[in-house]
C-alpha cells in the first residue's frame, strides 16, 4: 500500500512540475498586438514597420495586427504587403471588432498576414481599384491596375485554394465583399475568433513558412503586449482627415493675421504655423481639388480687404460663402475615397466662424472711426477746466492740469469760473462758460 502511495505522489509531483513548467514557459512567451483604424497612411507603414523591429529583437512569438479599414492608396497598399511577406516574424491580420471591414486595400494586407482571421460580423472585399481622387479610372489605365492587383492577390490567395482565388480576384473585378463566415467558408481566411484570447488558442500549434523556415505558433496562454502608436504617429494618422484639416487650416489663417496686426508678439504667429504646416500635411495625404484651395484663398483676400476699407460686412459674407464653397470643392475627392468625408456642420461652421472673427475686427475698425479722439489737443474738446484770468475775451485757462491760452467765446468770463472747451485753434482754445445744466 504503501509503494502505491508512494509510486501516486511521485506522479503528481511528475504531473505538477510539467504544469508549472509549461504555465512557466507560455508566461514567457509574447504577442506583440498592434491596432490600426481609419484608412492606411504612410504612418500605418511606420507603425507597422516599428512592431516587427521591435517583435524581432525581443523574441516575440507573433504579431497581431488588428486592423479596421476601408482601403488606401494602391502604391501603399503594396508596401504594407511587401512588408508583411518579408517580415522575419509571423504577422497575423485579425479583421476586429465586430463591425470593422477589411475594405479594398484592406483586402489585400489581410491576405498578405501569414495568418488571417477575422472577427464575427465583420467584412472583407470590395478592391476594386479607384483613382488618386476616388474617380473611376479611364477603361485602358483601369484594365491595366486591376490585372496588376489581379495577379498579386492571387499570389496572396493560392496557399488558400482555388475557392479562395476566385472570390479574391472577384473582390477586385467587380468589387465583390463578404462576410466572415463566407469567407472562410471558401478558405479566403484561416478562422472566425470572438476575441484576442480566442484568436491566440485557435493558433497554437500551427505551422507557417516564415521566409522560407517552418515555425510552429505556441501562442495559448502567450502574454498579449500591446504597441500603441506613438503620439506623434496618432496626430499625423489623425490628420488625414478633411475635417481636421480644414479646422486647422482656418485657425492657422486667423492665428497669423493676429499676428500681423498686433508685431512684437510670438505666440498666435507661433500656433498659426503650426496649424498651417499640420492642415498642410493632411491636406497632402488627402485626395484634393486644388481649385477649392483658390476660392478659399480668395475667400481670405475679401475678408482682409472687409478691415482695410470697411464695406459694412459685405466682403465679409461674401468671403464667407467663398470659403464654405472651396471647402467643398477641395474636399469633393474624399467622398469616394476611403478617408473620411467632409461633414458639411464643419464646412459651414469653419466658413461663419471665419465670417464672425473678421467681422468682429470689421465692427471694431468702424467704431475706431467713429470715436472721439482720445490723444493731441483735440482731445480737450468737451471737457471742463478753469479760468485763471479774467477772458477780455481772452485769457488763460487750466484745464487738465495744463494752462492754455484761451479765448471766450461769448462775453467775458471771470477768473474763478468753470469753463467748458468747445474747439480749438491751433494752440488757443475756444471755450463758454460751463454750468451742470449745460453738460
Amino acid at each position: 500500500m504503501r509503494s502505491v502511495l508512494r509510486f501516486g505522489s511521485i506522479l503528481w509531483l511528475v504531473a505538477w512540475g510539467s504544469w508549472a513548467h509549461g504555465a512557466q514557459e507560455a508566461a514567457t512567451r509574447k504577442v506583440l498586438w498592434l491596432r490600426v483604424e481609419g484608412a492606411l497612411t504612410p504612418v500605418v507603414a511606420d507603425y507597422l514597420k516599428r512592431g516587427i523591429e521591435i517583435a524581432q529583437d525581443q523574441g516575440i512569438e507573433a504579431v497581431v495586427v488588428q486592423l479596421n479599414t476601408p482601403g488606401g492608396e494602391v502604391q501603399l497598399t503594396l508596401r504594407l504587403v511587401s512588408m508583411i511577406r518579408e517580415s522575419p516574424v509571423p504577422i497575423v491580420v485579425y479583421v476586429a471588432p465586430r463591425g470593422a471591414i477589411a475594405g479594398s486595400a484592406g483586402t489585400l494586407v489581410t491576405l498578405a498576414g501569414h495568418f488571417a482571421w477575422m472577427a464575427p460580423e465583420t467584412a472583407i472585399g470590395a478592391a476594386s481599384p479607384v483613382g488618386d481622387q476616388g474617380e473611376d479610372l479611364p477603361e485602358t489605365i483601369n484594365r491595366k491596375v486591376k490585372e496588376i492587383l489581379k495577379a498579386q492577390i492571387r499570389g496572396l490567395a493560392e496557399r488558400r485554394g482555388p475557392d479562395a482565388v476566385r472570390l479574391a480576384e472577384a473582390a477586385v473585378e467587380s468589387a465583390k465583399a463578404v462576410s466572415a463566415q463566407e469567407a472562410q467558408a471558401a478558405g479566403l481566411v484561416d478562422g472566425i475568433a470572438h476575441n484576442l484570447e480566442d484568436l491566440l488558442q485557435q493558433l497554437d500549434g500551427r505551422t507557417v513558412s516564415v521566409q522560407n523556415q517552418l515555425m510552429t505558433l505556441r501562442t495559448r496562454g502567450a502574454v498579449i503586449v500591446p504597441l500603441p502608436m506613438s503620439i506623434v504617429e496618432e496626430i499625423l494618422h489623425r490628420l488625414v482627415n478633411p475635417n481636421i484639416a480644414l479646422i486647422l487650416l482656418a485657425v492657422g489663417v486667423q492665428a497669423i493675421l493676429i499676428e500681423l496686426s498686433n508685431p512684437g508678439g510670438w505666440v498666435a504667429g507661433f500656433i498659426g504655423v503650426v496649424c498651417l504646416l499640420l492642415a498642410a500635411y493632411g491636406i497632402g495625404m488627402l485626395p484634393v481639388n486644388w481649385l477649392g484651395l483658390l476660392l478659399m484663398a480668395v475667400a481670405i483676400v475679401l475678408f482682409i480687404l472687409d478691415i482695410k476699407a470697411p464695406t459694412h460686412g459685405a466682403l465679409t459674407a461674401v468671403g464667407a460663402v467663398t470659403f464654405i464653397a472651396g471647402a467643398l470643392v477641395l474636399f469633393a475627392p474624399v467622398a469616394k475615397s476611403p478617408f473620411p468625408p467632409l461633414s458639411l456642420w464643419v464646412a459651414g461652421g469653419t466658413g461663419l466662424g471665419m465670417a464672425g472673427f473678421f467681422g468682429f475686427i470689421v465692427a471694431k475698425a468702424l467704431q475706431a472711426q467713429r470715436r472721439r479722439s482720445i490723444i493731441g489737443v483735440e482731445a480737450l474738446i468737451g471737457r471742463v477746466g478753469e479760468a485763471r484770468t479774467d477772458l477780455h475775451p481772452v485769457g488763460m485757462v487750466q484745464v487738465a492740469g495744463e494752462l492754455w491760452t484761451a479765448e471766450s467765446e461769448a462775453g467775458m468770463i471771470a477768473a474763478g469760473t468753470p469753463v467748458q472747451i468747445v474747439g480749438v485753434e491751433g494752440l488757443r482754445l475756444k471755450v463758454r462758460k460751463w454750468t451742470p445744466s449745460a453738460s
